[in-house]
């Protein structure tokens, strides 16, 4: 059973006070993953969002059927499922857990419903959400710029 102390755990949730917490607890459910299982694939519709509680999950996507890079890794006290708060949508990637993982797990729709009813806590999820993804965002884009730097034809360009 999920509580309060697990979800202040959760990055997205801090600031959070107890009675927001406690109201968010009807929504959440604790499901637990295996090494190397799929908790979503790409194309299939995104209806719950999750928060890592213990373990590691890899984000990644199958360029061809021989190749699949990795997004991301997700640390315990970390959310995704991001997509799921926008329905309707399907995700782009598959969530694999690298090792036995127990993550809290939101219906989107239960989620979305209950931070348009509660404005304040919905206010704080969203301002923590904007802070979380500004960082991965920001982290994103400098492996980015440092591999394409690092592409012989641009590098020739940039004079490197």
């Amino acid at each position: 059973m999920v509580s309060i102390e697990d979800l202040k755990k959760i990055a997205l949730f801090r600031n959070l006070t107890d009675q927001m917490l406690e109201e968010l607890l009807p929504v959440v459910q604790e499901e637990s993953f295996g090494e190397r299982e799929i908790i979503y694939e790409a194309g299939n519709a995104a209806t719950h969002f999750y928060s890592l509680k213990r373990g590691k999950v890899l984000l990644e996507a199958e360029l061809a059927p021989t190749l699949i890079i990795s997004l991301g890794a997700i640390k315990p006290g970390y959310s995704f499922g991001w997509v799921s708060l926008n329905l309707p949508a399907t995700h782009t990637s598959y969530a694999v857990s690298v090792e036995p993982s127990e993550l809290l797990v939101m219906s989107g729709n239960e989620y979305s419903d209950l931070l348009d009813r509660n404005e304040a806590m919905g206010y704080l999820v969203m301002r923590n959400a904007a802070e979380i993804l500004e960082n991965r965002l920001e982290r994103r884009t400098e492996q980015f710029l440092k591999v394409i730097t690092k592409h012989p034809q641009i590098g020739t360009l940039l004079g490197l």
